[in-house]
């Protein structure tokens, strides 16, 4: 900076969502059957268009149509998420599906599939080739009323929780989702316990842990992380958080997307670091859960 700058030291803008909360000064409560540490799987279904739109990439970007990227994506929805699914019930675990509506239109019996496990259905837009964090107050509306409208029609389903394609949020984002009737969102990682955020409304919405890190797209994908190598960082960040959780109750995600782990090397990887969670649902150490009952239980209790 040079002499003839001038230099702020006032306060930064801020979202005024929340305020700062050290974690260690917070109430203690339990989850239920007195477990102190909560996990869920979030198994991210989604739809691209052909030739068009954002997309995450397993080599360099070609010109459209893209065969290379879209093709690998599409693996999760014919094949991956099968394998995923058959996982999940081997070892008995619920799961939430963070669903594109587009797949209602693409594969709905794979949308069925999770229906009929029980899971939890977050909406997640109507494709991850948009990004809804750039458009119009009334657009950004319509989609969050039209992706609950229609999990509501297809599936029977009322949908409490949101998750944005790429995490894209617009400045109003959470003053839409409680007027459209949300009532929790995945998009923040700031923290390891639900923390109710303020909107224009008055209502509360709240923010339930959504992981970054224990997450395949950012480490398998950008970092170009071994499969087995993310399977020991959720094995390593559940035992860690295991421990620190004897002090207070707190949630561990673990972010999937089955055109990535649904890989058979990277599945098996994944299913040995599953098993290792499950050995400690004896004695109620951990509660394994979706994100809805998260939401339910601490709203109930802060």
């Amino acid at each position: 900076m040079s002499s003839s700058s001038p230099i702020f030291l006032g306060k930064l803008n801020d979202h005024g969502r929340f305020p700062y909360s050290a974690i260690h000064k917070r109430p203690i409560y339990q989850w239920p059957n007195h477990s102190k540490l909560a996990v869920y799987l979030a198994l991210n279904l989604e739809h691209f268009a052909f030739g068009e739109g954002a997309g995450a990439m397993i080599g360099p970007a070609s010109p459209q149509p893209d065969v290379l990227n879209f093709s690998w994506r599409e693996y999760g929805n014919r094949v991956g998420a099968w394998r995923c699914l058959d996982l999940f019930d081997e070892l008995k675990l619920p799961a939430a599906t963070l669903m594109n509506t587009a797949l209602y239109d693409h594969c709905p019996e794979l949308i069925q599939a999770c229906v009929d496990r029980g899971d939890e259905l977050v909406g997640h837009g109507h494709s991850n080739a948009e990004r809804q964090g750039s458009w119009s107050e009334s657009d950004e509306k319509e989609l969050l009323e039209m992706c609950k409208r229609r999990i509501h029609l297809e599936s029977n389903r009322q949908t409490s929780g949101w998750l944005s394609p790429w995490i894209s949020e617009s400045k109003v984002t959470p003053d839409l989702l409680v007027e459209t009737g949300y009532e929790y969102t995945l998009n923040w990682c700031h923290d390891d316990q639900p923390i109710p955020m303020q909107t224009r409304s008055g209502k509360t919405l709240w923010s339930i842990p959504y992981p970054q890190e224990i997450n395949d797209i950012p480490m398998i994908i950008s970092r170009q992380m071994d499969g087995k190598d993310f399977a020991q960082m959720i094995i390593d960040q559940f035992d860690e958080m295991l421990e620190q959780s004897k002090q207070q109750p707190l949630v561990m995600g673990i972010a999937l997307h089955p055109y990535i782990v649904g890989q058979p090397y990277r599945l098996r990887h994944l299913r040995k670091a599953l098993k290792h969670i499950c050995k400690f649902r004896v004695e109620n150490l951990i509660w394994m859960t979706t994100p809805n009952q998260i939401f339910k239980h601490v709203s109930t209790l802060l």
